[in-house]
């Protein structure tokens, strides 16, 4: 199949996948849009939001749409790396059997990722990157398609580790979840309050996933959507030529190249969604808040003047 067919397949996938999401999860288009994306562009998603707020069941409605194998994971202070990798233990023939852990799925929700001791944390975001583990001097490939959703409570910060920096910067979108309209939460109480059970279709397989990941990594992107990219994530760095002055002002770490390479995949994906075959800058714009928001590092001015880390993303824009 050509290119340009699959990119079309790809259009009418995204729309049945998002028809069918929406029996289940009442709004929330921006969140759906930038999970989906995520997914095709091979990265993984960091969701913020209040206990509630259907996190879990839009994970457990997507990995049912695409046809993946879904664990969820509920990370805790005594979490163990061997709790969600798996681990060798001696079988009836007095030999040693690895047992595969809960990481070992498609797609994994790893429910409030900073409730766990660093150790753990590592693990998973070390699986995160190399899509591998190993193990008793083994190494052991994770299976394909493979997505982390990790979540987070923006309240209670007793009793967690939040992740550090560089940890963040593993994960490819950090999305906001927020609080349904009233007309939303209407619909949310009608549809959950009564016996009523949704049927969702499978719309695709982990075979095509792969195909569409492979997909967006062939887009064509031209130099001056590349350069605008690379020059807003040098904006972010103070240090740089580029700051400009609410830059100098208000952040204390900028973003790393990681960022750059994720702004071109996303709007790469965002732009195939669209029904374009290539990026513009418009593309980019669309995906730089849930990109660069966890990237970046605020001091403590401004945030006693009021800038919140998407307006400052907003003003760099």
């Amino acid at each position: 199949m050509s290119d340009k067919n699959l990119a079309e397949n790809l259009v009418k996938h995204y729309n049945d996948l998002k028809n069918e999401i929406h029996k289940v999860i009442v709004g929330q288009d921006d969140v759906v849009d930038q999970v989906l994306i995520s997914i095709f562009s091979k990265g993984h998603c960091l969701l913020i939001g209040v206990p509630g707020l259907a996190k879990t069941l839009l994970v457990n409605t997507i990995s049912r749409t695409l046809g993946l194998e879904f664990n969820r994971v509920q990370f805790t202070p005594d979490l163990m790396p061997s709790d969600i990798i798996g681990s060798e233990i001696l079988n009836e023939n007095r030999n040693f059997t690895f047992i595969k852990g809960p990481l070992f799925s498609n797609i994994i929700l790893a429910d409030e990722i900073n409730r766990t001791p660093p150790k753990t944390q590592s693990a998973l975001l070390e699986a995160m990157q190399e899509r591998a583990i190993t193990t008793g001097g083994k190494n052991y490939k994770l299976p394909t398609p493979f997505f982390v959703l990790a979540t987070q409570n923006p309240i209670e910060q007793e009793g967690t580790y939040p992740l550090p920096e560089a940890q963040l910067d593993r994960f490819m979108f950090n999305i906001w979840v927020d609080y349904p309209t009233f007309n939303e939460e209407m619909a949310i109480v009608k549809a959950t309050t009564s016996n009523v059970e949704t049927e969702l279709k499978q719309i695709l397989d982990g075979e095509q996933i792969i195909q569409y990941q492979d997909l967006i990594r062939r887009v064509p992107v031209s130099d001056n959507v590349l350069e605008y990219a690379v020059k807003l994530v040098g904006k972010t760095r103070f240090n740089s030529e580029l700051a400009p002055k609410i830059t100098k002002d208000f952040i204390t770490w900028g973003a790393g190249p990681r960022a750059s390479q994720n702004l071109i995949i996303g709007a790469k994906c965002h732009a195939l969604l669209k029904g374009k075959f290539s990026p513009d800058i418009e593309d980019v714009q669309a995906v730089a808040k849930p990109i660069l928001r966890h990237r970046l590092v605020r001091n403590y001015r401004a945030e006693a003047e009021g800038y919140t880390m998407d307006k400052i993303i907003e003003e760099l824009l």
